[in-house]
């Protein structure tokens, strides 16, 4: 009789990192995907080997073509999807983005259609539910200089469920 392996049971989490950006005006940076429709956070998936900060560092040096200094974390929420399993999604102050940076956006066509700054008010309309939660929990968190655990979006406020 084989021995069940407990590590079986141990989640396997997909792991990605956006970073919240700020022009002058207190709008957010949002970029479009071209594999995708909608606006997103600059970010994704960290690769085998990479913190979650470096994942973050990478991934807005490959969209945008910068790399601006990160700040704190503002967010870790536990997000599983329906088809894609576990995830544990990060998102890093980027700050008022400097017009050294801004200046210098080039853009990763194969991933990027396009970027804007938009009123934070909007990020309802304009990014899917999760991640719109995500996004407005992150703002907080930035306003409270704090960081923010949630689950699917939602802040945990520390009550188990029944």
């Amino acid at each position: 009789m084989t021995e069940p392996n407990p590590a079986e049971s141990f989640a396997s989490a997909r792991v990605a990192s956006g970073v919240l950006f700020f022009d002058t005006e207190g709008r957010i940076l949002l970029v479009r995907p071209s594999y995708k429709p909608g606006w997103d956070l600059p970010g994704g998936y960290v690769e085998i080997g990479e913190t979650p900060v470096q994942g973050a560092v990478r991934e807005v040096q490959e969209e945008l073509g910068i790399k601006p200094p990160i700040g704190a974390l503002l967010v870790a929420d536990w997000a599983p999807a329906t088809g894609e399993g576990d995830k544990l999604l990060f998102v890093f102050d980027g700050g008022e983005l400097a017009p050294e940076y801004r200046d210098r956006i080039e853009l990763e066509a194969a991933e990027i259609a396009g970027y804007a700054f938009h009123d934070p008010e909007l990020v309802d309309t304009l990014l899917i539910p999760r991640l719109a939660r995500r996004v407005k929990a992150a703002i907080e968190a930035r306003s409270q200089s704090a960081t923010l655990y949630l689950e699917h979006g939602e802040t945990y406020r520390g009550a188990l469920p029944n």
